[in-house]
């Protein structure tokens, strides 16, 4: 469903240095292959160098004539680190003449994940998401996966919001708007275990929460009711689409029906 709230009540304040994390294909390797190796090295066959797919494990960790681009837990045989490295012209990766250079930083990442092993992962586009398992010793579900965080972070969670604090947190999160005197009043005497939660259902029925919702993905779309340069020309009908995404927000309409909708229009 499109709903996905996280109320911030907990905060942070920094312990300890947190501890380097291993690298992660997804989010650390692939971008840097992308964007230095994969224009000799990835999908396109007919610019492929050297028959060798970085994008691809079996690939990138196969043997060729006695040569691995990527040995696991080895730099030294490691051929892609070591043309890295290489200052010969004819063998520095990448090439002199793509005009792109590895950073210092970008190159300790890749040194990293050789180190640990050069796992491979699909992209995320293709992999079936899976409920992780929620940790243990925190009531709110959201609240237990942010305190593990912390936990791994080396922080530990603020003392928790006084309540008018907190109903004006919920407020702005979820309409952009302020409670009303009457609205705090009514909060801070209601001494119900479920306060908190029928706030925020209250809150979700309200036109102003698509309407506020709405902005994000109407930045994204790079929605606007003119052109917005030469002549700035208005369009009379931008606002439909406008008034769609919030409605869509409002309705809980389920997000692959929402992406669906917007494909086919």
């Amino acid at each position: 469903m499109m709903r996905t709230i996280i109320v911030p009540v907990l905060g942070a304040s920094l312990l300890t240095e947190a501890a380097p994390t291993a690298p992660d294909f997804t989010r650390d390797i692939r971008p840097i292959l992308s964007e230095n190796c994969f224009a000799c090295h990835g999908q396109d066959a007919k610019k492929r160098k050297a028959k060798l797919r970085l994008d691809q494990g079996e690939s990138a960790l196969a043997e060729r004539d006695g040569v691995q681009a990527i040995v696991p837990g080895d730099l030294e045989n490691s051929e892609a680190w070591v043309r890295i490295l290489s200052e010969d012209e004819d063998e520095v990766m990448p090439p002199r003449d793509s005009h792109k250079e590895l950073s210092d930083a970008e190159k300790d990442i890749l040194k990293q994940w050789i180190l640990q092993g050069a796992p491979y992962a699909d992209h995320w586009a293709f992999t079936a998401p899976k409920p992780p398992a929620v940790p243990k010793g925190v009531a709110n579900p959201i609240d237990a996966f942010l305190q593990q965080r912390l936990t791994e972070e080396g922080l530990e969670p603020a003392p928790l919001a006084r309540p008018e604090t907190l109903i004006r947190r919920v407020y702005l999160d979820l309409t952009g708007l302020p409670p009303r005197p009457e609205e705090v009043d009514a909060f801070l005497t209601d001494n119900s275990p479920r306060a908190l939660e029928n706030l925020i259902t209250s809150l979700m029925k309200r036109p102003s929460y698509g309407e506020h919702m709405a902005r994000y993905w109407l930045d994204l779309a790079r929605y606007a009711d003119t052109a917005g340069y030469e002549g700035d020309p208005d369009m009379p009908h931008a606002w439909r689409y406008r008034d769609y995404v919030i409605d869509s927000l409002n309705r809980d309409k389920p997000y692959d029906l929402f992406i669906r909708e917007q494909i086919a229009g």
